[in-house]
């Protein structure tokens, strides 16, 4: 019975997991596939390092020309990660017939559409299950599960590190750069963490969530995004006090034929699922018109968890490959890209204010507010003792974007507001 023949790019945390599941559970995979699957070639940086698996020297190389250019290999793994490079091989992987698995969520996000086409054109399979949330089967259950249903919100914790930072600051009243040189000593967050803490990692796999969702292309610079560098010790404890968690959400809502797609500092309300999502778990609540609100929840990251998506998606390559119906599933979008507008994008918002401690300074602020057509759905004012000003917490009802920034706008050259502290959306 002949093997299916898996070049693998890449060794590192993922790679090594793929190995070990791979070469773990050939009987399944046997009895799930019908025939052997086999990994025949690696590509290292230095085929003389030492390693934590035993691996056939034999089969590991330094040339990815010489893995994506074997007439002999059926399949490429892509855990290497990168852009630039990266696309080359896949793309040249494409034109010689090869279907891709790949776990890379930023080449995804920057060039999925071109490679999709790519897939279709040369009828080769392309997936990415393990790009977005780790261990998490959502990307397949966006194309299958969802496949007749229209969805019309997905939101969701897609960064591990961001909220594990979050959860130690709300359940330890941990200082924000006290956690973040923590998470970076357990190795949760890079030593420039700046793509995790800025909602630059969560933004890519949004739009990737967000593309299959709605069937449409959303490229990165469609999402708006605003990471938890901003985020105060003392934002989580009043947000606590008002029966709210502060997450990094991803969000993306559609309504009509208009999308939003953002991800921002949330604060959520602790009767929402995602609420009690903590540490480096991952979290995405997807809401279909005909079946509702339904949440997906496991590890975001980690070898096994990663691996194992880019088993499964492995896997289905093969069926696929037994079937004959490669490339039929390449999910290329159809509907038109509109964004809305900041008028379209509403929500409720949390403020907090710096304020002249006097009469008539909350008059004034309400004033601002009637002006600028927004409601006020509640009030807070805080004990300072001995401190100049006073801060007002305030939460809206439901205002569009637009009239938030009129606000904000007036806030300005108003004299009994001296400083806009913290201004967060507000969901559940």
């Amino acid at each position: 019975m002949k093997p299916v023949r898996v070049g693998l790019l890449g060794l590192g945390t993922v790679g090594t997991g793929v190995v070990r599941i791979v070469e773990g559970h050939q009987e399944d995979l046997l009895n799930q596939v019908g025939s052997p699957v086999s990994i025949a070639q690696i590509l290292v940086k230095d085929r003389s390092k030492g390693r934590n698996i035993a691996i056939d020297s034999s089969k590991l190389t330094e040339d990815p020309w010489e893995i994506v250019r074997n007439p002999d290999i059926d399949v490429i793994v892509e855990v290497m990660g990168g852009i630039g490079l990266t696309k080359e091989y896949i793309l040249e992987a494409l034109d010689q017939g090869k279907h891709v698995v790949t776990a890379n969520k930023d080449l995804m996000a920057l060039h999925g559409p071109e490679i999709l086409a790519k897939a279709r054109d040369k009828g080769c399979d392309v997936l990415y299950e393990a790009s977005v949330a780790g261990g998490i089967p959502i990307i397949r259950t966006l194309i299958e599960g969802f496949s007749s249903d229209r969805i019309t919100k997905i939101m969701g914790i897609v960064n591990g590190t961001t909220n594990y930072i979050l959860t130690k600051m709300s359940q330890e009243g941990a200082a924000y750069e006290d956690v973040l040189k923590e998470a970076q000593d357990l190795g949760y967050a890079e030593a420039d963490p700046t793509s995790d803490v800025e909602g630059l990692d969560a933004a890519r796999k949004m739009t990737i969530l967000s593309t299959l969702g709605f069937r449409s292309n959303v490229a990165l610079e469609n999402v708006s995004t605003q990471g938890i560098s901003g985020v105060s010790q003392e934002d989580i404890q009043y947000a606590k006090r008002l029966g709210y968690e502060v997450k990094l959400l991803g969000i993306a809502e559609r309504q009509d034929d208009t999308i939003s797609v953002s991800v921002q500092p949330t604060l959520i309300k602790h009767t929402h699922p995602i609420a009690s999502v903590n540490g480096v778990f991952n979290a995405v609540y997807v809401h279909g018109e005909a079946v509702g609100e339904t949440m997906f929840y496991g590890p975001g990251a980690g070898e096994m968890p990663t691996a194992t998506s880019v088993v499964a998606d492995l896997v289905a390559v093969v069926k696929n490959m037994k079937l004959g119906v490669n490339g039929r599933q390449a999910q290329l979008s159809y509907n038109v890209l509109k964004l809305k507008t900041d008028e379209q994008i509403a929500s409720k918002f949390f403020l907090l204010l710096h304020v002249e401690d006097r009469a008539g300074v909350l008059a004034q602020i309400a004033q601002v507010f009637s002006n600028c057509d927004v409601s006020i759905e509640s009030v807070m004012q805080p004990s300072l003792p001995n401190t100049a000003g006073a801060e007002i917490i305030i939460i809206t009802h439901d205002a569009s974007k637009a009239a938030m920034n009129n606000v904000l706008k007036s806030f300005e050259g108003l004299k009994a507001v001296r400083k806009i502290k913290s201004i967060y959306r507000v969901e559940g």
